[in-house]
């Protein structure tokens, strides 16, 4: 009798290559390890071959793994269109991410959604962190990843962030001058954070550009207008933290949170897909 390979543990299969772990593959399935372990098994007993190298600090395809990849994700595709091949309306998985809690981990967060669930919609909305709050309490938003706000207890947390006072390398700060900035507008808790650190210090300063994202407040740093409070995570590669050169005041630690109140299964499995993508992603794992 031919062999039949179980949809379930290609996707685990993909997961936990994609996630490099098999502790976030749990995360994601909300599942154990050794649960992951035994579908692996199972999948490479069925294929008769080993498809991942596991070691305390890495996992990593093997030869055979890596030419299994693409017909896995492949399978997967098929699969999900023959599912999808009657038209419905898909619910919606409303989530909310604080303009500076989203870095570099966004790209495979939606990676992974995508490729774990065909069932839901998602919507990503950005803003400030206390808008988002108020949205997610007023029920408009599923879920909301922001930085923790000292009124607000319980979540999730997701990352823990140092932040800097980020330049491009050639900003040059004008001695007997106030140091220029560049922030989001208020209410924002990166610039409230910068703002307190400075004054605490009787540090002289002028917001020399707002803007109305963290894009733009970075563009504003690259193009050497100004210095930015950035996560040490989120600013791009080839800026700079003048803070020690300076002497400028230490800006200290974030938590980002993840909050949620979904009831539904298929939202619930991909909160937890989007949290272990998020901090398997994060340069600050």
């Amino acid at each position: 009798m031919t062999p039949t390979l179980d949809i379930a543990a290609v996707r685990t299969f993909l997961l936990v290559s994609d996630l490099q772990s098999f502790t976030r593959a749990a995360e994601a399935l909300g599942t154990t390890q050794a649960a992951v372990s035994l579908k692996l098994q199972r999948l490479e007993a069925v294929l008769g071959k080993r498809l991942l190298e596991r070691s305390p600090r890495a996992v990593r395809l093997t030869a055979d793994g890596a030419a299994f990849v693409e017909n896995a994700r492949a399978l997967v595709a098929a699969h999900d269109v023959a599912l999808a091949a009657a038209p419905r309306i898909r619910p919606r998985l409303a989530l909310g991410i604080s303009d500076h809690a989203a870095g570099p981990e966004l790209v495979p967060m939606l990676q992974q959604f995508h490729a774990i669930t065909t069932e839901l919609t998602l919507s990503v909305g950005i803003g400030f962190s206390r808008d988002l709050l108020d949205r997610y309490d007023a029920g408009t938003l599923d879920a909301i990843i922001i930085r923790q706000e000292a009124s607000r207890r319980g979540g999730e947390t997701l990352a823990d962030d140092e932040f800097g006072w980020f330049a491009s390398p050639r900003f040059r700060a004008p001695a007997g001058t106030p140091l220029p900035l560049a922030t989001l507008a208020a209410p924002c808790g990166v610039r409230a954070l910068a703002v307190r650190a400075l004054d605490k210090a009787k540090w002289p300063y002028v917001e020399n550009f707002v803007g109305g994202g963290v894009a733009a407040v970075v563009a504003a740093a690259q193009a050497g207008l100004a210095v930015a409070p950035l996560a040490r995570r989120i600013a791009p590669a080839g800026l700079v933290d003048h803070g020690p050169a300076l002497g400028l005041p230490k800006l200290g630690r974030s938590k980002v949170i993840l909050h949620a109140k979904v009831s539904d299964a298929a939202k619930r499995a991909a909160l937890r897909t989007l949290a272990a993508a998020f901090r398997s992603a994060s340069p600050a794992k």
